[in-house]
């Protein structure tokens, strides 16, 4: 009898953690494609600020982003988690969490954001769209240098990475790593990203800030300047708009 207990104890548990890492593959599978994919050896890993969110199903955690890495714990259902870093691998969005004193990394479908009382939730990560169109109109003039960051000179992601700063967000250093961090939006407001593609490269090649009535502000050509989507040049190289 005692044999046939633990056989059928040791069989509950294969189940239980093949359909935790079933689920987890499942989910992963019907994340729609984006239109800049990475190695999985080389993800574009954003630091993020701290947001509270619990788990939809019993979820594997892992050593890193990816299901070819190992689980370190089956979180349960309704599970709480502390997102510290997110990464985008190929077509999918993988987030670094903190859960019941465990760190380790879950695919984006898995978890969903906590609302109700008795949860705090961050604020640094949210920034005034306002504030960012002010900030990156002040620094209309300034040159273009390809790889700049600074008032010195800036290149297109420098120049977003520089007025989300001023403005009181962190965001990532390149383009591709800007629009990995951020999603697709069909009605833009003053504030979110505009990308375009196929301009000095094939694919995602330059970003700017919308700024309202189908304008931007970007670092190109030899300044930091206000250019419409209207024009011949820009509007054919107009890929998407998507806002952090």
């Amino acid at each position: 009898m005692k044999k046939a207990f633990f056989t059928l104890l040791a069989a509950g548990a294969l189940v239980f953690s093949g359909s935790a890492t079933d689920a987890q593959n499942s989910a992963q599978a019907q994340q729609p494609q984006t239109e800049v994919a990475q190695k999985a050896s080389e993800p574009a890993i954003v630091q993020v600020a701290n947001s509270t969110y619990k788990f939809k199903y019993a979820t594997n955690v892992r050593r890193d982003a990816g299901t070819s890495h190992g689980v370190i714990k089956v979180a349960a259902k309704g599970a709480t988690a502390t997102i510290t870093r997110t990464a985008t691998i190929g077509s999918g969005t993988w987030h670094k969490v903190r859960t019941g004193g465990t760190h380790g990394w879950v695919h984006g479908s898995l978890i969903t954001k906590v609302s109700g009382s008795g949860v705090v939730q961050a604020s640094s990560s949210s920034v005034s769209s306002s504030a960012v169109v002010s900030k990156a109109l002040a620094l209309k003039g300034i040159p273009y240098r390809f790889g700049g960051t600074t008032t010195a000179g800036f290149d297109c992601s420098g120049f977003v990475q520089y007025a989300f700063k001023q403005a009181g967000k962190s965001v990532s250093r390149t383009t591709l790593s800007q629009y990995a961090q951020s999603y697709k939006v069909s009605s833009p407001r003053p504030g979110d990203l505009v990308f375009f593609a196929n301009t000095y490269r094939p694919g995602i090649s330059h970003v700017g800030i919308y700024i309202g009535n189908n304008q931007f502000v970007h670092s190109g050509g030899s300044q930091s300047e206000v250019k419409s989507l209207n024009g011949p040049y820009w509007g054919a190289k107009f890929h998407s708009f998507r806002r952090f």
